[in-house]
């Protein structure tokens, strides 16, 4: 993972410098895996992130928000209990392992200052928190570990804490070049990347094939193939990264790609693809972790606590799409009813030539041009008059069928359409409250069944608010509940609407107050409806845009269904970066 022992210990710099001195404020747990720590230190007041997530595991200052759940966890609680007002006292990390101890002076029951400590392992699925006591014992940790799942190093209130077994790599930090190349050249021969992959204490293998990649010039080399160029190249690059890593001139860098969609980070600048991607420079190495992880966050997040949501959506998408796909096929076949009338008529105008019994009747079709024979197939049970009755019946109930068969084809249409937008906002909701109003919007709808929430007075979620350059307001619908109620309530007739052109996405109202706005503001109201929409991550996205007043409630009745006209339409890029400047607070 790009988060290696190195990386780790750059942004172990980067917390000691900002918290160590300071108290514990307050802690919070967010995710079942993930706690907050707010600290307040001399350099100002700090939300550090601690994730053991397998998938997302890291440490980290934070400045993003956080939707709390109603009642904390109970390791968050414990966590509470022993370290509220606790002192930072230091941080310390073995060598480059990929674990950071945090320290903190408190008292104990008896007034006695102890340290606890807090380790913090990221280690991929076997990350963990762990809460240490003054006796080296384990108080509790977020990810309990029995002797049944792993017998080398369970993790259990009471017991002894061990460290992560030490590896015999070389430190970049500490070793020479030239013992580097030696460990090397003892090993086996294998791919450069991969060899000091094995070697290196703490570099993952982003920064290996970096190393190689410079070394070797871009081509694929083997240990036995350092000739003498290659070996001074490679002892030069290693010789310049323990000096930048050393003086701190290591700077925090991300990968994105030609859409600015984050690939990968590191503490030195990537060349080995080329133009595929792009290097970025962050401020910090928060930022960079803040920014690269909290849309994977989000997204992991809210599928645990959304797979209810998920679920229903999918059964009720397949459900509707099976009810359609037999609504048109009955529909295809209804449409040969004229047949059906054509026969009755063949059958009373030769009444005279058929008797009861007879299987099937052969009879010139006079609606076609040269009166060609046709076999029209009867009931031996039933009169010719009875034959032609029925043929008769069957022509009116199809008439009728076709007639209410569109009208469900198209009620089914609207319903599909309306569950994409729910999806939309599925995917794009980052709070628990937004997953509690898509809960009640569907429970509105009659889609789904909820308990009522006796006591509790559901906090009302107002729209996205943003701020144009220009100085307009810009609002932006959460979901389809709230997208009715800001165009066709709230809105003024002098207000721009705007909409993502035939794409699930929120509704979004630029507030004229009776002026009129740029066009700076409305390609600015434009992005924001792209980045909102279930388009976000194409490259050009067309919106729509009107006046309020050309907007009306779509005759379907759905939440967020609305027809509009007359419109025009401008075609812009998702800019997440634009939005989130512009955004005045979730």
């Amino acid at each position: 993972m790009p988060l290696d022992g190195v990386f780790l210990s750059q942004l172990k710099r980067e917390i000691e410098d900002r918290i160590v001195g300071g108290r514990v404020d307050k802690i919070h747990q967010p995710a079942r895996e993930t706690i907050v720590i707010a600290m307040r230190a001399q350099a100002g007041n700090h939300k550090l992130l601690v994730s053991a997530s397998a998938s997302n595991p890291r440490l980290h200052f934070t400045t993003l928000p956080q939707d709390n759940p109603k009642s904390p966890p109970m390791f968050c609680m414990l966590m509470r209990k022993h370290l509220t007002g606790a002192k930072l006292v230091s941080i310390t990390q073995a060598g480059l392992d990929r674990v950071l101890h945090l320290h903190f002076e408190t008292a104990n029951e008896l007034g006695d200052r102890v340290v606890l400590t807090l380790a913090v392992e990221i280690m991929g699925r076997h990350s963990n928190i762990i809460l240490v006591g003054p006796d080296g014992r384990v108080v509790d940790a977020v990810k309990r570990v029995s002797d049944e799942m792993s017998s080398v190093r369970p993790v259990l209130p009471g017991m002894a804490y061990t460290h992560v077994p030490a590896q015999d790599r070389l430190n970049i930090y500490t070793a020479a070049p030239s013992e580097i190349v030696a460990r090397l050249r003892a090993g086996k021969d294998a791919e450069l990347s991969k060899a000091l992959l094995g070697a290196l204490e703490g570099m993952s293998p982003l920064v290996c094939r970096e190393i190689a990649h410079n070394a070797a010039r871009g081509e694929e080399t083997l240990v036995s193939q350092l000739d003498g160029e290659r070996e001074t190249r490679l002892k030069f690059y290693l010789a310049q990264l323990s000096d930048r890593l050393n003086s701190g001139g290591a700077r925090p860098t991300m990968l994105v790609d030609g859409t600015g969609k984050p690939k990968d980070f590191s503490y030195l600048d990537l060349n080995q693809y080329g133009h595929a991607l792009v290097c970025r420079e962050y401020d910090s190495y928060s930022a960079l972790l803040d920014s690269f992880y909290s849309e994977r966050d989000r997204i992991d997040r809210m599928h645990q606590r959304g797979a209810d949501l998920l679920k229903l959506l999918v059964n009720l998408s397949d459900r509707t799409a099976r009810k359609l796909a037999a609504q048109r096929e009955e529909l295809r076949a209804s449409t040969e009813r004229e047949k059906l009338k054509i026969y009755g008529d063949l059958i009373n105008s030769n009444l005279y030539a058929l008797e009861k019994g007879m299987p099937f009747a052969e009879l010139e079709n006079y609606y076609e041009e040269g009166a060609p024979k046709v076999r029209i197939p009867l009931d031996p049970m039933l009169t010719p008059s009875q034959n032609a009755q029925r043929y008769y019946a069957r022509y009116r109930k199809a008439d009728t069928a076709e007639k209410k068969l569109r009208a469900l084809i198209a009620q089914g249409e609207a319903e599909l359409g309306y569950f994409d937008t729910v999806f939309d906002e599925l995917a794009r909701a980052s709070l628990e409250s937004e997953l509690n109003a898509i809960r009640d919007e569907l429970a509105g709808q009659g889609y789904l069944r909820r308990a009522p929430r006796r006591g509790m007075k559901e906090e009302k979620l107002p729209p996205l608010k943003y701020r144009s350059d220009d100085g307009f307001t810009i609002l932006c619908g959460r979901n389809n509940l709230q997208n009715d109620r800001l165009t066709l309530k709230d809105s003024r007739n002098g207000d721009l609407w705007l909409h993502t052109q035939k794409i699930p996405g929120s509704h979004v109202v630029v507030v004229t107050e009776g002026k009129t706005p740029p066009d700076r503001t409305i390609e600015q109201a434009a992005v924001i409806a792209a980045c909102n929409s279930k388009a976000r991550e194409s490259g050009k996205v067309a919106v729509d845009y009107t006046e309020i007043r050309n907007v009306r409630k779509h005759p379907a009745g759905k939440p967020g269904l609305v027809l509009y006209e007359p419109y025009q339409t401008a075609v812009v890029a998702p800019d997440l970066e634009l939005a989130a400047r512009l955004l005045q607070g979730r």
